[in-house]
This record gives C-alpha cells, structure tokens and sequence, in this order.
C-alpha cells in the first residue's frame, strides 16, 4: 500500500522528533486560540440566549443554532492539539477518528445552512411580509430547523467513509482515503459546491434583494441586526474560503490529464490543507466576539446582560414585519370600503 499517493491529514501529523515544526506550532497556536476565545464564548451565547431572552426572535433562536453548533466543534479541538504535539500519532481509534471528523463536517454544512436562513428571513420579512409571518411561528421554525439540521448530517455522510487510521513508522495517523480518484473528486466538490457555493449564492440574493427594498428606509433597528448578519456572513467566508480553494485545486489536480500538472496541484493541495483547516476553526469562535462588538452599546448599562438587550431589539424585527402585515390589510380594507358606494351604484 502505497501511503505517498494519499493526501494529507486535515491536520499536520506530529513530527518524528521532539522538536515542532513552523506548521505545527502555527495549527497548535490557531486550534488553541480558537478553543480558548470560541468555546467559552458560544456556552455565553448559549446560555444568553435560553435564559436572559425573553422574547426570541427567528434571528436569535438561528443564533443559538449557530453557536451550539459551534461549541460542538470547538469539543474537537483538544484531541487535534494532542494529535499535533504528542509525537505519538492518533491514540483514540478508529471510530473516533471518522467521529470527529464527521462532526466538524456537520458544523459546516450547519453553519452555512443556518446563516442563509437568517438571509432568507430577512428576505422574506422585507419583501414577502405575509409569508413571513406564516413562517414566523414557532412549529414552522421548528421545522425548519430541523430541516437544517437533517441536511447537516446527511451532506456530511462520505466524510467518515473517506477518513480511517493508517499505520507508518510504527504509528497510527487518522488521513483520508481515497481508493479512486473519482472519490476524492466527488468528496471535495460536493463539500464545495453544497457546504459553500450554492448557500453562497443565496446569501447574496438574499442580501441584493433586501438592500434594494430598503435602499433610503430608515429602519435602524433592522439595519443593525441586518449589518450583524452580514458580518457573520463575511466572517464565515474569510475563514472557509481557503479550505475550499484547497479543495478545488486538489480536484484540478485529481482530473489534471499532464502528470507534471496533476503532481503539482496535489502538492499543493497537500501542503495548504492543514493550515487551511486548522484556520477554518476561527470561524467558529469569531461569532461570540461580533455579538460583543455589535453589543457595545448596552453593555454599561446592561453589564453580563448586553447580549440578551441586544437579542431582544431583534424582536423588533418580527414585530415590525407584523405592523407591515397589519398595515398593508387596513390600507386595502380602507379602499374597499371607499370603493362601496362605486359598488352598489354599479349593481343598481
């Protein structure tokens, strides 16, 4: 079995010496960091939100969604450390090694798919009010989180079946595996194209649309919880983006027909691919540092409770797209009854 022509772990193995090399210190130092700012940060958000908020909005419930889901993989980030700087290989078996990788991949379809629900909530909230507060309610987001959810999961199958723990230099190292090419081809662009580009695409629609609804409104409010999103968005994008450009050049290399070619693009597949998925770990710590940031304001004169006041002016948006609802019905029932006496003439 030839162990050279499969590609890289998802992270540096650990060096045969006892001294760490420039990629290992730096995925250590980007895991730790996102483990000590991210997993703290999402059980605050957590907790904020199940028992400081009162009144939760669709956003504020996407946004326990997102930061439970984050927690969950940040659990991750220990075991990848002690695989990194142990110098003693992947030490928890098989069946953990396709685990966590399955859950990390579940984060990212989650992740994605819950961040185009709040784009599609703000959608509908601002350019279809009456269908949106037929989804506003509590069975019909229940639903749709659990839609969310079994996507997650489902998308994410092949990852434990393209991940196992091989031995070599008298250790066990948990890499992919890919008996074909065809698989590396189908593993890497179906996470690219359902885990980043078509969510994508939806998120700027969405986002096209609502700011040409609202281009001159001046709805505040709603314009700082859209701008929280959007940062969350952006945040997501910086942060995945370089995984799945790896992705893409490993299966250029894949289909690649010049062997000069194919060599040079798995290469360098193979060298990004720990950094980059390293990196993607920040993604799920950045967003409990954007709400302390887009809460600012009330911390003074909130202190520990900024987070759920900031939560709860999000409810306004609901609360908003209801008087719109209203709104529109009493203007037409307004025209109704002006156009009665037209009516009845009409029939006489």
């Amino acid at each position: 079995m030839n162990f050279s022509s499969f590609p890289s772990p998802s992270l540096p193995p650990p060096p045969p010496s006892s001294s760490l090399g420039l990629s290992q210190i730096l995925g250590t130092a980007i895991l730790t960091l996102a483990f000590v700012l991210g997993f703290p940060g999402n059980l605050f958000v957590v907790w904020t939100v199940l028992c400081r908020v009162a009144h939760r909005s669709v956003t504020c419930l996407l946004v326990l969604n997102l930061a439970a889901a984050d927690a969950l993989v940040l659990l991750s980030a220990p075991f990848f450390i002690r695989y990194i700087v142990g110098g003693r290989g992947w030490e928890f078996g098989p069946a953990f090694c396709k685990l966590v990788h399955y859950l990390c991949c579940v984060n990212m379809y989650a992740s994605i798919f819950l961040i185009a629900g709040m784009s599609l909530d703000r959608f509908l909230a601002v350019s279809r009010p009456f269908l949106s507060q037929q989804l506003r309610t509590k069975r019909a987001l229940l639903k749709i989180l659990l839609v969310i959810w079994s996507l997650a999961f489902l998308f994410a199958i092949p990852m434990p079946f393209y991940r196992s723990i091989f031995p070599k230099e008298g250790l066990f190292y948990c890499i992919p595996f890919h008996s074909d090419p065809k698989h590396m081809v189908f593993q890497y662009l179906m996470e690219t194209l359902f885990g980043f580009l078509i969510p994508f695409s939806v998120i700027i629609f969405c986002y096209s649309q609502v700011g040409s609804h609202l281009q001159g409104a001046k709805f505040n409010k709603r314009r700082r919880s859209g701008r929280l999103i959007l940062l969350i968005m952006a945040a997501f994008a910086v942060f995945w983006m370089p995984y799945h450009i790896v992705n893409l050049i490993q299966v250029s290399g894949a289909l690649a027909g010049e062997e000069s070619l194919k060599n040079a693009l798995l290469g360098a597949a193979k060298i990004g691919r720990p950094g980059v998925t390293a990196f993607a770990f920040f993604s799920s710590s950045i967003n409990p540092i954007l709400y302390v940031f887009a809460g600012s304001s009330h911390i003074r004169s909130a202190g520990l409770n900024f987070m759920a006041k900031m939560f709860e002016g999000s409810h306004s948006e609901g609360s908003g797209s209801s008087r719109v609802f209203r709104s529109i019905k009493m203007t037409r029932n307004e025209s109704l009854v002006e156009k009665l006496p037209e009516i009845k003439m009409l029939q006489t």
